[in-house]
């Protein structure tokens, strides 16, 4: 794993679509206002809706071409987003993923493997809208479906 930090996916689209956010924030429980009032959004410092703050789990980051994570053997240890601005109802980001570190720990289960992962979007100048970071945990469950 360690060759593939640093690889990344190449940038997609995405759209802050109002449905979209709508049911996302229903599906969280959060159903405050700026988030679905449209008046609400207007007369708000952003002066329109905007999204939830987990909301960039739902965009596409694309492919990084070699990581090849299966269903098994994985958990998923931390999750942190880092945003510049709230996402805008309505707006493009561009999305890509990103390899930024990988390291080994022993457990009491054996070794496992840390992939760090970022997701990141940008608007359509190229600023940096909001940074996740999660952290992908590779069990030894991991390592016996690599081997078969």
């Amino acid at each position: 794993m360690k060759e593939m930090i640093g690889k990344a996916s190449t940038k997609v689209k995405n759209t802050v679509e109002r449905g979209a956010v709508k049911k996302f924030a229903e599906a969280v429980g959060d159903m405050h206002p700026i988030y679905l009032d449209e008046e609400v959004g207007k007369q708000s410092r952003f002066g329109q809706n905007i999204a939830p703050p987990t909301f960039a789990r739902v965009f596409d980051y694309g492919v990084i071409e070699g990581l090849n994570l299966p269903n098994k053997g994985l958990i998923h240890g931390e999750q942190i987003y880092q945003y510049e601005r709230p996402l805008l109802v309505g707006e493009d980001v561009y999305c890509y993923a990103k390899v930024s570190d990988y390291y080994e720990k022993a457990g009491a289960m054996g070794n496992m493997g840390f992939i760090v992962l970022e997701n990141n979007g940008e608007d359509k100048d190229g600023n940096a809208v909001f940074t996740s970071k999660s952290i992908v945990i590779l069990s030894e469950a991991y390592r016996k479906v690599q081997q078969v």
